[in-house]
Order: structure tokens, then C-alpha cells, then sequence
């Protein structure tokens, strides 16, 4: 599905000489732009938040629609190699659910992106995920816990549902594309709110 977003890196400028930081975003569509105009999700207007608020730090997006857990396990150690990041912030796992992958797969592979993240010097960022109710109550609970344990067993930071105030809100259907997955534009503000928090603490 669409292309790597990586093509199309936002950078900030460095504030007062200060050497910025990288923040690496390991994502799917949710976070490649997918179905929206360029320079409108919430990635690249985490670049535009950190430049308002002259804090010296650079996005590079190397998100894909599409991606998997295991296809971003793949390429993360070239992406860490290259780019050096500071922070790292994984948004995989939802393709996992719709292709009907094993959650221990799932797990395993977010735990290995974690731990090699941090063995590489970079703080971690999970951002959790939900299914629909039509998964089935048990595989949506253990699928949306599958963060939070990860977080928990490696000390890294977790944003426990990067759709809170969209998907679950009263409107909801208003905030999709026609597809009914990918959120219009103007809700992808809600989707940086939600990160923003837990992202501020990991670059002080």
C-alpha cells in the first residue's frame, strides 16, 4: 500500500547551536500519511509542535503502510545504524490483528525492536493499539494489553491507545476515512495529543 515515508524526512532546525536530537518513528499507515494530503499527520505535525516549542529535535518518519511488526523488526537495524536516534517510536502492531498474526509473534517482535532500540543507546515510545469489538472480547483484550507488557517488562514508555478521543468518540465515524480505519486529517491533531505527553518526558 502507499509509499515509505521516509522520502519525505521534516527537519527542524537546531535551536541556538544546541545539537538536535533524532526521533525515529517506526510506524505503519497510521502514521505514513495514508489517504491524507502530505504534511498532515500527526508525525509531521509533531515536527511543527517541537519547532514551536524550540525544542531541538528532528522527526525522521520511516513508517510504511502496511507494515507489520515483523517487517519493522527487520528494518530497524539499518534505521538505527543510519539515523542514531534519541527516541524511538514504534506504531506496529495493527496489521498484525487484521492479518490474523499470532499475538506471541506480535509480542516477541515488539520486545526485540524495544530491547535493540535501547541497547542502541535510544529511548522507547510504544504506542498501543485496539481492535473492534467484532475480534472477539478475548483477543481484543490480550491484543491491547500486548503493549502495556511490553512497556512494562523492557521500562519503556507507552501511549496505551494512540486513537483515545477518535475511534472511541462520540462522532467517530466522522473522524475516518471511507475505509473506516485510517483517521481524516483533521483527527490526526488527537492522535499527537495523545503522543505528545509521554514523548516530552523522553527528550528532557
Amino acid at each position: 500500500m502507499g509509499a515509505w515515508a521516509a522520502q519525505n524526512k521534516p527537519r527542524g532546525p537546531a535551536a541556538h547551536g544546541a545539537t538536535p536530537k533524532t526521533i525515529l518513528v517506526l510506524g505503519d499507515s497510521l502514521s505514513a500519511e495514508y489517504g491524507l494530503p502530505r504534511g498532515s499527520g500527526w508525525v509531521a505535525l509533531l515536527q511543527k509542535r517541537l519547532a514551536a516549542e524550540k525544542i531541538p529535535a528532528t522527526v525522521q518518519n520511516a513508517s510504511i503502510s502496511g507494515e507489520t511488526t515483523s517487517g519493522g523488526r527487520s528494518r530497524l537495524a539499518a534505521l538505527l545504524a543510519a539515523d542514531k536516534p534519541a527516541v524511538v517510536i514504534l506504531e506496529l502492531g495493527a496489521n498484525d490483528a487484521l492479518r490474523g498474526l499470532p499475538l506471541a509473534m506480535t509480542q516477541d517482535n515488539l520486545n526485540q525492536m524495544t530491547q535493540a532500540a535501547q541497547k542502541a543507546g535510544a529511548k522507547v515510545l510504544l504506542l498501543g493499539m485496539q481492535v473492534p469489538p467484532n475480534y472477539g472480547s478475548d483477543y481484543a483484550n490480550h491484543f491491547a494489553a500486548t503493549f502495556g507488557q511490553v512497556a512494562r517488562a523492557n521500562k519503556a514508555a507507552l501511549v496505551p491507545f494512540l486513537l483515545k478521543g477518535v475511534a472511541d468518540a462520540p462522532n467517530a465515524a466522522q473522524l475516518f476515512q471511507s475505509d473506516r480505519i485510517h483517521p481524516i486529517a483533521a483527527a490526526h491533531p488527537t492522535l499527537l495529543n495523545n503522543v505528545w505527553p509521554e514523548l516530552k518526558k523522553l527528550l528532557k
